[in-house]
């Protein structure tokens, strides 16, 4: 049995997605993967010094890692209406924030990236945990936050409102889904095992969707600061099709970020090819 580590959040999508992967519910062929469940900018950071050999990270981050990882078809954080959110206590539009201190949630997630992609005159960036956003921004320590995760469903109890949809732009920007993260593995287990691993990634997502409250413990256990209600509507909102295939249009939507980002001078040019091992 070959063991491999397996990096992903705490956040009930993953949670829910890896459960069936993690106790061994579906065939790995010959696969076994310890856990290592980390917020997502340390991921990121995990994967650019190549730590683990399979993990969760943001779409941005991909842009960093092509050389050394594949991106799956499966698993991934990719939609319609979940993109990052611009919240506020008090300005009334975008063009007042420039010059103005923006919490986002790590340099390397997507929500950083799609801001630069709105408008790179937005560039007085504060890079700090998710989940310590919200309070910064209530207590005016920054005059706005990009949020991402259960924070969607939560911001009003910290008496902010919502400047932009950084998803709903992206949408009508493109025409693709938001792709927010994806699954990678390193590209030096070869062709074979980054098959095998896409595969019973693929199974576990659809075990998770079959067999819904299998995994609630777990969930759970990873999860206890939220309600059952906001972790409930977070899986619905992060999981759904792309999860289980990428598909055409999931695939056209992480190639036409990275090209965006590329245009943008945000991350390097790469010829590897994203999704195959040579």
């Amino acid at each position: 049995m070959r063991s491999l580590s397996l990096g992903f959040s705490p956040c009930p999508n993953d949670t829910f997605i890896f459960y069936a992967l993690i106790h061994g519910i579906v065939p790995a062929e010959g696969l076994a993967f310890h856990e290592r469940l980390e917020d997502v900018e340390t991921l990121n950071r995990l994967a650019l010094e190549v730590a683990l050999d399979v993990s969760k990270v943001s779409c941005h981050a991909l842009g960093f890692l092509r050389d050394d990882y594949v991106l799956l078809r499966s698993g991934g954080a990719l939609g319609r209406g979940c993109g990052p959110l611009v919240v506020t206590r008090g300005a009334a539009s975008m063009a007042e924030l420039r010059g103005k201190p923006i919490a986002v949630p790590g340099r390397y997630t997507t929500a950083a990236l799609l801001l630069r992609l709105f408008d790179p005159s937005l560039d007085t960036l504060v890079h700090m945990p998710f989940h310590e956003i919200m309070g910064a921004v209530a207590r005016g320590e920054v005059a706005a936050g990009v949020i991402i995760h259960e924070s969607r469903f939560t911001f009003p109890e910290y008496g902010l409102s919502k400047l932009l949809d950084l998803g709903e732009w992206w949408e009508g920007e493109t025409g693709c889904p938001i792709p927010l993260g994806g699954i990678v593995a390193r590209r030096s287990l070869g062709r074979e095992v980054v098959a095998a691993i896409d595969t019973a990634l693929r199974e576990s997502v659809a075990h998770a969707r079959a067999n819904p409250g299998v995994a609630n413990g777990y969930i759970r256990a990873h999860s206890q600061e939220m309600s059952d209600e906001v972790c409930a509507a977070h899986i619905d909102l992060y999981v759904n099709d792309f999860s289980l295939q990428l598909g055409p249009e999931g695939e056209a939507a992480v190639i036409t970020l990275l090209q965006r980002a590329e245009a943008a001078r945000v991350i390097p040019r790469s010829t590897a090819p994203l999704f195959e091992v040579l």
